[in-house]
């Protein structure tokens, strides 16, 4: 058996991506440690993208938290938090999370990412799923000089929330339609890109929270008035608990930590949530895994990440 080969992922969930954030932040401050140093690959979908491109970028869970705090209402604002509007048109403009992202990412292109990333999001042109990698293959040629801006808001254009992200001709949403939970597209990117087994491969798993919902008798016989508000949710829920079944029935459960804690239904929104509840939630739940996550994660370093010249080339 090799060395092991450990993999942080990171779920979709809109505003409430605060919460993983603000617990990244907190498990550096009590471990005294850089999260991203112990992790060979970075996977995230949605608002885990934003925060998986962050950490490339070089921003700390700090930085990426008071992104949250500083920019959040701008994207979400209240006034346009209403079902009408979403009805007939995306119920946000990409505009200010375009202006957000600018300001901290830049112009930096994926292949300045300081660690490797996987990021998922969905080809609507094509009809198919659509992952962006950073040149940790010298298979890899284009995602490299794509924009980690675009990479973030193309995965991150949820359906009914935002609009489509154009990018080369293509019409690319949320990666949570297919990886809300990207823990097993980390697993495949290790074994078919990084040749591990599964026997090596480690994840921290780490969710954005979860409604514990009361599914209605009517969902029983429902037609589209009574699934409308649920079907959304349901999907999501599965999503996330196929992925994390999946990963602990290959990996086994020692190698897979997985932390998305539940709350009352309705608390948190992906559109609306109170910063200040969302770092306190993140505050408690970190006390519980701190001692776990130091146990399993931060004996390991992976050796400096060197993007891959593209086959053929040789570097300058």
């Amino acid at each position: 058996m090799g060395e092991s080969f450990q993999i942080l992922a990171l779920d979709g969930g809109g505003y409430k991506g605060m919460f993983a954030a603000a617990l990244l932040e907190r498990l550096e401050a009590d471990l005294g440690i850089s999260v991203v140093e112990h992790f060979d690959l970075i996977t995230g979908t949605s608002t885990g993208a934003i925060i998986a491109l962050g950490l490339g970028a070089g921003l700390t869970p700090t930085q990426i938290t008071s992104f949250y705090v500083e920019h959040g209402e701008k994207i979400f604002p209240a006034r346009h938090r209403g079902r009408a509007r979403r009805a007939f048109t995306s119920k946000f403009s990409p505009a200010p999370l375009r202006c957000a992202l600018e300001q901290v990412l830049g112009t930096r292109t994926l292949g300045e990412s300081k660690v490797p990333l996987v990021i998922p999001s969905y080809d609507l042109t094509n009809d198919d799923v659509y992952v962006f990698r950073t040149p940790h293959s010298p298979r890899f040629r284009r995602d490299r000089h794509e924009l980690m801006v675009d990479v973030a808001l193309a995965s991150s254009a949820a359906p009914t929330y935002l609009p489509a992200h154009e990018l080369r001709g293509l019409r690319l949403i949320d990666g949570g339609v297919w990886a809300n939970n990207p823990t097993m597209v980390g697993v495949v990117e290790a074994v078919s890109s990084f040749g591990r087994a599964l026997a090596e491969v480690s994840v921290f798993s780490l969710g954005t929270t979860t409604d514990t919902s009361y599914r209605r008798p009517r969902l029983d016989r429902g037609g589209l008035l009574a699934w409308g508000r649920e079907a959304f949710d349901i999907v999501m829920r599965g999503q996330n608990l196929a992925a994390r079944n999946t990963a602990a029935l290959m990996l086994g459960s020692e190698n897979l930590l997985r932390v998305d804690p539940s709350v009352p239904a309705k608390v948190l929104r992906l559109d609306g949530v109170d910063p200040e509840q969302l770092r306190g939630r993140a505050e408690h739940v970190s006390r519980h895994v701190c001692s776990d996550f130091e146990q399993r994660f931060t004996q390991h370093r992976p050796p400096p990440y060197t993007p891959q010249p593209i086959q053929g080339e040789t570097d300058v």
